[in-house]
């Protein structure tokens, strides 16, 4: 696969419940390719990078895509056009966001298990380095000597703030792995001053992930305000505040709220925090910037019937969407092409392994072999998040973008043809 490969296609529907109709420039249809496939809208995903990077902008304050929620290179060439910077959490995640564009300096490393290798990398480039134990901040100070450079260096704390989400996505709490815990703050911070190949900008945090309501950063806020005045992060050259990610998306209603309301999740911060004003504020976004944008696209291989149940069996599954098997996640589930009554099912992928499930008990379309079902929400921790087990082929990814009518500044209507990028 060529990542640097676009083709333009042409489809004439821009409703994801419509797109059976959608038709490649030799007249192919779409959907005849071989499934599972991703499919991205490219006009919904700039329109959310929009939407954010506005919201953050009239604040002054900084976003960083994290990479960990969708890696595929048209997304990230998106991202890059918005002027963000990026999260990374493993060298390869680094490498990919030097590769695709990020300034060096608008990027952030961190993961509570970096290797030497990786530390190295970040250091090499001037990437800023999250450290999350005083262990990592010791063997950063080591390699930071003997390359005879400085290291950047933020301090990532556990805050101990329950995040009210999926407990495999909690991460700031005390029995969570990551991040120093505030017992360790005031060591950690002398050893930064103590050491001349560690340049200490800041405090990094990061409670948890897909967070619908604001309690949880409001209580984020409170624990560091006090964080940051009971250990004077002034006093010690602190001039950065990151404040991570988890502003959640409605999984179940994604037509509803296709773009995460970004005016009132930065308010909450505008309006809690109280660190010095010159103190640059930042965020780590993933989910809440791409999920909406991408759709898996399946195709039922056979409807079984059980004891007791009818089970749809799709040709995509647990390998190419990790999330219900692992979070007992849901998905919003489609069948694009069928008007028949409807009917109760299980949708289940084809892996060895009962955990590949991507819902029980869901009502759609009577539903047959050959249909085609669109998954919802698959733009983050889907591509990403994607495996090879049982040897399966990796999906493909094709992007859309409807084109504005030359008439009236609007987008075309559904007897119209809209183009459709498509990335090999």
């Amino acid at each position: 696969m060529n990542d640097e490969t676009v083709n333009l296609f042409f489809i004439h529907f821009n409703q994801i419940t419509q797109m059976h109709g959608l038709l490649t420039n030799d007249g192919q249809g779409l959907f005849d390719q071989k499934t599972p496939f991703y499919l991205y809208d490219l006009e919904l995903l700039e329109r959310t990078l929009q939407a954010a990077a506005m919201a953050a902008d009239k604040r002054g304050y900084k976003i960083h895509y994290a990479l960990k929620a969708n890696n595929e290179p048209e997304v990230v060439r998106q991202v890059v056009r918005y002027g963000m910077g990026a999260d990374c959490v493993s060298g390869n995640e680094l490498d990919a966001a030097l590769r695709h564009g990020f300034d060096a300096e608008g990027v952030v490393f961190a993961g509570v298990g970096k290797t030497d290798e990786e530390i190295l990398m970040a250091i090499q480039n001037g990437v800023l380095l999250n450290c999350e134990s005083l262990e990592e901040l010791m063997v950063t100070a080591g390699l930071s000597e003997r390359a005879g450079k400085q290291a950047r260096i933020a301090l990532r704390i556990n805050p101990d703030v329950d995040p009210c989400t999926h407990k495999k996505i909690t991460t700031g709490l005390d029995e969570n792995k990551f991040g120093i815990h505030p017992s360790q703050l005031q060591e950690s911070l002398d050893f930064c001053r103590d050491h001349d190949a560690l340049h200490f900008v800041g405090l990094h945090f990061h409670i948890g992930s897909q967070i619908l309501t604001p309690e949880p950063f409001i209580r984020l806020c409170e624990k560091v305000n006090r964080l940051w005045e009971v250990y004077r992060i002034d006093e010690y050259g602190g001039e950065m505040l990151n404040l991570g990610g988890g502003l959640g998306i409605d999984y179940y209603h994604p037509e509803q709220h296709p773009v995460p309301d970004f005016e009132s999740y930065f308010d909450i911060f505008s309006q809690h925090l109280r660190v010095p004003e010159h103190v640059h504020i930042h965020f780590e976004p993933g989910r809440s910037l791409v999920a909406q944008c991408g759709t898996l696209i399946t195709r039922v291989l056979y409807v079984k019937s059980g004891h007791t149940r009818k089970m749809v069996i799709t040709d995509a599954g647990m390998t190419e969407l990790l999330r219900p098997a692992l979070y007992q996640a849901f998905h919003k589930i489609d069948n694009l092409v069928s008007g028949r009554p409807e009917a109760q099912y299980d949708v289940m992928g084809p892996a060895c392994e009962s955990s590949d499930v991507f819902a029980k008990d869901i009502q759609l379309p009577g539903t047959c072999r050959g249909d085609i079902l669109a998954v919802r929400s698959c733009g983050a921790y889907a591509q990403s998040m994607s495996l090879q087990y049982n040897l399966r082929e990796k999906a493909r990814s094709y992007f859309y973008r409807p084109l504005l009518s030359a008439n009236n500044g609007t987008f075309s209507d559904a007897t119209e043809p809209f183009a459709c990028e498509v990335v090999d």
